[in-house]
């Protein structure tokens, strides 16, 4: 073999050893591609998937503690709520006729000095007078919380408002079905019914 061919063998050689050589690297990248042993390098087949799957599961708990958390304190806040209504609402139904009952004190004193007027003097006109300032007392006192007498004489009797105690003949047509008497008045309080009116009717 003369000089010319033995290079040509050899450049031939050395051409088939780097094909080799770079066959031999593209093999080794796509594996290393494949399995994803670099993390620079998208695979298709991640060795990290369960590593993901774990941490996805921590934020899943995490959220799940957070939700937990939360629904506690609401529960104990609505709890402090509810104690807190029920003791407002007893001390409302122990204190509610407080102010009233405070008003009254005043018609009460009057009441006992009439008392004592009525010990010490025969003076009946007095004695009226004293008396018809202390009912005119009470009354106005009441009036102005609200009390409202309702009134009832020669009305339609309605069953809503009123309390047939009995009933008895009237001499005019016009009067059937209409209150002749009044045994008990009926009251209001702010506008709200809060006694019957005990009554008469006529037949």
């Amino acid at each position: 073999m003369n000089q010319p061919e033995m290079e040509q063998e050899q450049s031939n050689t050395q051409q088939s050893d780097n094909l080799t050589d770079t066959t031999n690297d593209n093999n080794e990248e796509i594996l290393a591609q494949t399995l994803n042993t670099d993390d620079s390098v998208p695979g298709t087949q991640h060795l990290d998937d369960e590593v993901g799957e774990e941490s996805e599961i921590e934020k899943l708990k995490e959220e799940l503690a957070a939700i937990k958390d939360k629904y506690l304190r609401l529960v104990a806040e609505f709890d402090n709520f509810r104690r807190r209504t029920a003791k407002e609402t007893l001390e409302l139904r122990l204190t509610a006729g407080k102010e009233i009952i405070q008003s009254l004190l005043v018609v009460l004193d009057d009441t006992d000095r009439a008392a004592k007027q009525l010990e010490t003097t025969d003076d009946l006109p007095q004695i009226r007078e004293g008396v018809g300032l202390v009912f005119n007392k009470l009354r106005t006192t009441l009036t102005s919380k609200g009390l409202k007498k309702m009134e009832s004489k020669e009305q339609e009797f309605n069953a809503d408002l009123h309390e047939a105690i009995t009933e008895i003949p009237v001499p005019t047509p016009k009067l059937v079905g209409k209150i002749i008497d009044e045994i008990e008045p009926g009251y209001y309080l702010n506008d709200k019914l809060i006694r019957f009116a005990k009554v008469v009717v006529g037949k």
